[in-house]
């Protein structure tokens, strides 16, 4: 490629954005936009609008830094863009690569790239590097060939990209014209649980169980797969172009969920986005329910064949197993990680391909121990552990990192995770993916060996690590010295103690997700809400995970607290974290969710969005500012 349009430097600095949209060209900016993410590249609004490049190109960066308007950057004749740290954090959305596409977007130069955008990239043929020497290139007029900037890319990436994608990569494979790769041969070493698991489920033909180490790549075997109604359409419209109406691999061990539109016709979202992106969001679920008829799919959703939930919590309850691999076209699939899982979100392509083959491509990640030790004290959640993890500045830099490709883990261990059921330690594994990593796993414990058990898996073998294995570092945390924790707007990294911040003002509520609409949650609000009142102006949105939480928050008289309060109760599902159901932000409202991310707009409108566990939630819908839950007046009899 030869430099025929413009440099786009994504700065922190919004006036230099806007100065660049009206025309000036910019050498470079001396701060970047760390983590520009998934939800400013492509509005969980117009991805309701379909998945081509055409019709998402003009949203492109939308609202960035609130100066970016429609069809800003196809307008302005972008070629390049430059981002900073963590680029493409957020969303498994592969829509967010197609924008690019769409707004004449031909390379995309950053510091260090998310792990799911990464790969997006590299499995749809989108050109990355993270040299910006190729930005001097381009300027002084040289072409770059795309394959050279694939070269420093580790084996199986340049495979890959050298066979035009994942998809074409995947006919070689079908047609026995292309075998899986062969790890490296390390000979034996003591491995982490990741790498342990990995191993007993890599793709190696006529090998045994290879030893593995970070950066090794494969293919692995999958054990479960799943779609939800933002993704299905362009899963199957790409499973198509690729393989025709072939048969899906075990469809048995795949699923599709009707979880992220569900709430979108409740009568507390706003008329105005009810408006923007029902009608879209039911063409999408229709394809997704179609093209599950024709390949022998079960769908979870209301009404459907199978019960409805958040597609997280429901493979949790239904079909997670220690030791599998489990995808899905989400980026908080690693919520299954709580039950020994090697679970990862993926993108369409990535999706695609698994579907196909029933195998899917892995860069073996580096490893990070965390060893909780004593007791929580105070009302200290899971919640505020990972908040208080992922925000350290060792985390938040990435200091894990050593390449460009370079993926991480966190492996939970330790006696401290016997103080909370899988409901709870599950808050810790899925956040993981806001921290920049991949995935979480649970070393085996009490609360998970007592889960299985209860849910029918109890003769499963739960993976460990062995001993003298070698990790990325070993974190030791004694829970009694870990504060509540918040994280303030932007995102989920921004790590805050609580009890710094008493004095922010709240005005909506949201109790609900993936994260924060298990039983246990829903369970610790109702504990601080029961007696008391909400606070005069505030409004509180409860949305429960799945149905049996549902049916089992209703047989303890959960429901009947919030619903006394006045709050809005919805059936189960996760627009709320997305902008698709109630909950979303009014005019001038601060909020306080037990979501998983606070990225800017996300929610669907702008307003400050503070990341918070259940109880402290509660305890703030009571005062109308953030609180800490002890704080609080007893309750008279």
């Amino acid at each position: 490629m030869k430099l025929t349009g413009r440099i786009l430097h994504l700065a922190e600095d919004p006036d230099l954005v806007r100065r660049q949209l009206d025309g000036e060209d910019l050498d470079g900016v001396d701060a970047y936009r760390f983590g520009v993410n998934t939800d400013a590249m492509i509005s969980g609004r117009a991805c309701t609008l379909g998945w081509t490049e055409d019709i998402l190109g003009p949203w492109f960066l939308q609202d960035f830094g609130e100066v970016v308007g429609h069809d800003a950057i196809r307008a302005g004749g972008f070629q390049v863009v430059v981002g900073g740290d963590a680029y493409g954090s957020g969303s498994s959305r592969e829509v967010a690569v197609v924008a690019h596409r769409g707004a004449g977007i031909a390379l995309v130069v950053a510091d260090s790239v998310q792990r799911i955008f990464q790969e997006n990239m590299v499995y749809s043929g989108m050109p990355f590097t993270t040299d910006r020497t190729v930005l001097d290139r381009l300027q002084a007029g040289e072409a770059i060939d795309p394959a050279d900037l694939a070269r420093p890319l580790p084996p199986l990436f340049r495979a890959i990209a050298e066979a035009g994608g994942l998809l074409a990569y995947a006919h070689g494979l079908v047609d026995g014209t292309r075998v899986a790769p062969a790890p490296p041969a390390h000979g034996p070493r003591p491995m982490t649980l990741v790498e342990r698991l990995l191993s007993q489920r890599a793709v190696v033909p006529g090998a045994d169980a290879p030893s593995l180490a970070p950066g090794d790549q494969i293919l692995a075997h999958t054990g479960f797969r799943g779609v939800h109604e933002y993704t299905a359409a362009m899963v199957v419209d790409l499973y198509e172009q690729a393989f025709g109406d072939t048969p899906m691999h075990d469809p048995d061990g795949i699923a599709a969920f009707e979880d992220h539109f569900v709430l979108l016709d409740h009568t507390a979202v706003p008329e105005a986005v009810r408006d923007a992106r029902l009608g879209p969001a039911r063409a999408m679920r229709d394809a997704m329910v179609a093209a599950c008829a024709r390949y022998g799919i079960g769908i979870h959703g209301p009404g459907r064949d199978r019960p409805p939930g958040v597609c997280h919590r429901l493979v949790v309850e239904r079909y997670a197993r220690p030791g599998d691999v489990v995808v899905l076209t989400d980026s908080h699939t690693p919520t299954a990680g709580v039950l020994g899982a090697f679970a990862f979100g993926v993108g369409s392509t990535a999706m695609a391909f698994a579907l196909r083959t029933g195998m899917i491509p892995v860069t073996v990640p580096r490893t990070v121990r965390v060893e909780l030790t004593g007791r929580p004290e105070g009302g200290l959640s899971p919640k505020d552990v990972i908040l208080h993890l992922i925000g350290d500045p060792w985390m938040r830099e990435e200091r894990w990192r050593e390449g460009p490709a370079d993926t991480c883990v966190l492996e939970f261990a330790g006696p401290g995770l016997d103080h909370w059921s899988v409901d709870e330690l599950s808050v810790l594994t899925n956040m993981t993916v806001e921290g920049g990593l991949m995935t979480g796993v649970v070393a085996p414990c009490a609360p998970v060996a007592a889960y299985l058990e209860a849910t029918g898996r109890g003769g499963l073998a739960l993976p460990d690590a062995d001993p003298g294995a070698a990790y990325a570092r070993v974190i030791r945390l004694d829970l009694g010295e870990v504060p509540l924790t918040v994280a303030s707007p932007g995102d989920s990294r921004n790590r805050a103690p609580l009890a710094d911040h008493g004095d922010v003002p709240i005005h909506n509520v949201v109790i609900a997700s993936c994260t924060g609409g298990s039983l246990a949650d829903l369970r610790a609000a109702a504990q601080v809400l029961h007696g008391r009142h909400l606070a005069p102006g505030v409004r509180l949105t409860v949305s429960p995970s799945s149905q049996a939480v549902l049916d089992a928050a209703t047989a303890e008289g959960l429901i009947a607290t919030f619903e006394a309060l006045g709050a809005v109760v919805t059936v189960p599902g996760c627009g709320s974290c997305i902008g698709n159901g109630p909950g979303i932000p009014h005019p001038g409202e601060t909020t306080a969710s037990t979501t998983n991310r606070n990225f800017d707009r996300r929610m669907g409108a702008p307003g400050p969005v503070w990341l918070v566990s259940p109880a402290v939630a509660a305890a703030s819908a009571i005062t109308g500012r953030l609180t800490d839950p002890r704080t609080l007046p007893e309750v008279s009899a």
